[in-house]
């Protein structure tokens, strides 16, 4: 099975494989002063995709922005896309950077136990870039039925998370810009900084210049130059559980598939955990 999907070769062949059983989703989401996720999905896309709209998708009774909707929430949405135990799901954003949002997408397939799930290698932009049809046509999916059963060794608590500071269990990659890792620059509004025993792989140094995924060796490489074992037990974090899929996803595409992601992270760290669990250099600097 293949995590990353890359554009095909041909228009005809892509139509065939669509008509194989391949759910296209585009997973975008922008902040709401820079650009508008769904709108742009109606005036273009790629052609048979529906939009997957994570606000939609979430846990919205917690304080934290993208947490996991229950198995019953989710479920009940994919199934309105058209989704059923028995599709291949392809998962596509349209952030500038190539890839952003979509394995987060991809990871929620993931957690609530559909193995058939890809994302389109490259992102929207290289898929306009390469010429490949784009469409203004809106299609109406036939609902399909999806049991979804929560694979919970690949989703962290914060209690885990506490516990795991001393125990050290799992070792933890921090996928956040190296400014906000180190508490030397704002997350977002939040003070910075990082959970102890963090390694901090930011994650587009996973991705290419043009926004392609590297090869696997590069990956591999990334992971040995920060000394993260991927024969051991990893869980990835970040600011809202969102780019730390970027890690899961790097570690699928060398064989590791059991990577965890914390789900609250960052956002859910600053505000409940103590403030010697909270390491930052700005604090220290300041001492």
């Amino acid at each position: 099975q293949r995590c990353i999907l890359g554009p095909v070769p041909a228009q005809r062949r892509w139509l065939s494989l669509t008509m194989r059983g391949l759910k296209l989703l585009d997973a975008s989401w922008y902040p709401s002063k820079e650009r508008n996720a769904r709108q742009e999905f109606k005036e273009r896309h790629i052609p048979g995709a529906s939009f997957f709209d994570i606000e939609e998708c979430r846990d919205k009774s917690s304080p934290y922005d993208f947490m996991l909707p229950s198995e019953s929430h989710f479920a009940d949405y994919v199934e309105g896309l058209g989704v059923s135990n028995d599709t291949h799901v392809v998962v596509y954003d349209g952030d500038e950077v190539g890839t952003f949002y979509a394995p987060r997408a991809w990871w929620m397939f993931r957690a609530f136990g559909h193995k058939e799930v890809s994302v389109l290698n490259g992102g929207f932009k290289n898929w306009v870039k390469e010429g490949y049809p784009v469409t203004a046509e809106v299609t109406q999916p036939t609902r399909a039925v999806f049991k979804a059963r929560l694979n919970r060794a690949l989703v962290k608590t914060f209690e885990e998370m506490v516990e795991n500071v001393s125990s050290l269990k799992f070792q933890v990659v921090d996928s956040r810009p190296e400014g906000r890792f180190r508490g030397t620059e704002l997350d977002q509004g939040l003070e910075s900084g990082h959970i102890p025993g963090a390694v901090n792989i930011p994650f587009h140094s996973f991705l290419s210049e043009t926004g392609h995924e590297k090869s696997i060796e590069e990956i591999q490489e990334i992971f040995r130059e920060k000394k993260v074992d991927l024969s051991k037990p990893l869980t990835a974090t970040c600011r809202k559980g969102v780019t730390a899929c970027q890690i899961a996803l790097a570690a699928f595409l060398c064989g590791k598939r059991d990577v965890a992601v914390y789900d609250g992270s960052w956002s859910e760290w600053f505000h409940r955990a103590p403030p010697h669990y909270k390491v930052s250099e700005l604090k220290r600097s300041k001492a």
